[in-house]
């Protein structure tokens, strides 16, 4: 168990699919490059040689776990910025062969919130719908691609609830309808699971960072196949062979080299473990009475459950484990300031009532089964607490 005593408080984290602790490996392998070899990649002389070998080798081993060349990778300053750069930076470059694009209702608010943006610009998108276990409707996929659809963005695994996407059976329906249509996956709570070879994903361009997979924040990568026609998203330098400007974040690109490395390597064995883990989780907490499982029961990441439970609000739980020294999320947006419910549980075809009472639960590295046996204990009676004072009361949809 994860134990960081804080005013003699035991903390539990549940919340990886969040962010993620960097590893020691990791932080041993950026150790030097913010004071030894803190050279600049672009300069010729011997420190900054020192620094462009070292960012080669980590665009090297990326190019590897993917199956692709490394001039393929382009190195972002996080996952947001690689999804803003894969839809807009492809929409504008092939603006002369069409004005389309498709994209999930459940996409990470990066692909969304750059889709919006595009439509203020003269795109137009369409927003593809899920099924109630968030599984992309692909007969609808088809019928919305045309000739003039440039683009689709399907999520590899939803952030929020878990659910896995069928990304090779998309690209094959895609490059069916259309083979000029590019398609592109946000992998970042994929990549610490899931196998990452683009040929067989049949991907043309893949997002991942860093902060999901126990590597540093403010480090990702866009994966972009050969041929597919891309503008740079941040204009400056030639550096990323000039399709992303500005002076390489060597020390966190050498982390988030190192940090997927390792999650490839280890990801058969630690899935097992967070499968068993995930799954005792799910069947405990669905013991407490109206309490529903969001996402797909079994095509969903190893380490996440989330679950909505009725009559109570996402915020107030999260508030109550917190004092029981338990970290985990809502998928009430609280913390953007808002009173709106998470878009992707609206999606799954829930009221907006039981939107509000969703919480995430994801699993990492420290976590153990006397984790799993602590929020069991601590976790009904905050619930039971809570309905009592609680002037809601929703029927079970599942009933």
């Amino acid at each position: 168990m994860m134990k960081i005593m804080s005013k003699n408080k035991k903390i539990v984290y549940l919340d990886h699919a969040a962010t993620t602790y960097l590893r020691p490996e990791v932080i041993k392998a950026m150790a030097s490059f913010g004071s030894d070899n803190y050279g600049n990649p672009s300069s010729l002389y011997s420190k900054g040689r020192e620094a462009k070998k070292a960012l080669e080798t980590a665009r090297s081993k990326v190019a590897a776990i993917l199956g692709c060349q490394p001039e393929e990778i382009i190195f972002e300053g996080s996952g947001t910025e690689s999804d803003n750069h894969a839809l807009i930076g492809t929409a504008y470059a092939n603006r002369g062969r069409g004005n389309h694009l498709i994209a999930t209702v459940i996409e990470h608010h990066a692909v969304l919130h750059a889709c919006e943006f595009l439509e203020t610009q003269g795109f137009e998108v369409t927003y593809l719908p899920v099924d109630k276990d968030g599984i992309v409707k692909l007969e609808e996929l088809e019928k919305s691609i045309r000739q003039e659809t440039i683009l689709v963005s399907v999520v590899f695994a939803n952030n929020e609830i878990g659910t896995v996407q069928p990304i090779r059976e998309i690209s094959q329906i895609i490059k069916k309808k259309n083979p000029k249509t590019y398609l592109h996956t946000d992998a970042c709570q994929a990549a610490g699971f899931y196998e990452l070879k683009v040929d067989e994903l049949g991907v043309d361009l893949m997002t991942i960072n860093g902060s999901k997979i126990y590597g540093p924040k403010g480090t990702g990568l866009l994966y972009v196949k050969k041929g597919t026609m891309i503008y740079p998203f941040i204009h400056g330098g030639g550096q990323e062979q000039g399709r992303r400007a500005g002076t390489e974040n060597v020390a966190g690109i050498i982390g988030l080299a190192t940090a997927l490395e390792l999650v490839q390597k280890e990801k058969a064995k630690e899935n097992q473990r967070l499968i068993k883990l995930r799954d005792k989780l799910i069947t405990g907490l669905l013991k407490i009475p109206k309490t529903v499982l969001n996402g797909h029961p079994t095509q969903r990441l190893p380490n996440n459950v989330n679950v909505t439970v009725l009559d109570i609000e996402g915020e107030a739980m999260l508030l109550h484990l917190d004092e029981a020294g338990i970290c985990a999320s809502t998928g009430s947006a609280c913390s953007s300031g808002t009173l709106e419910p998470s878009h992707v549980i609206m999606a799954l075809g829930h009221p907006y009532e039981m939107a509000h009472g969703s919480m995430r639960f994801s699993l990492g590295h420290v976590n153990t089964e006397e984790d799993i046996d602590y929020l069991l204990e601590v976790f009904p009676p905050i619930v039971e607490k809570l309905r009592a004072m609680s002037p809601v009361n929703l029927k079970n949809p599942k009933s």
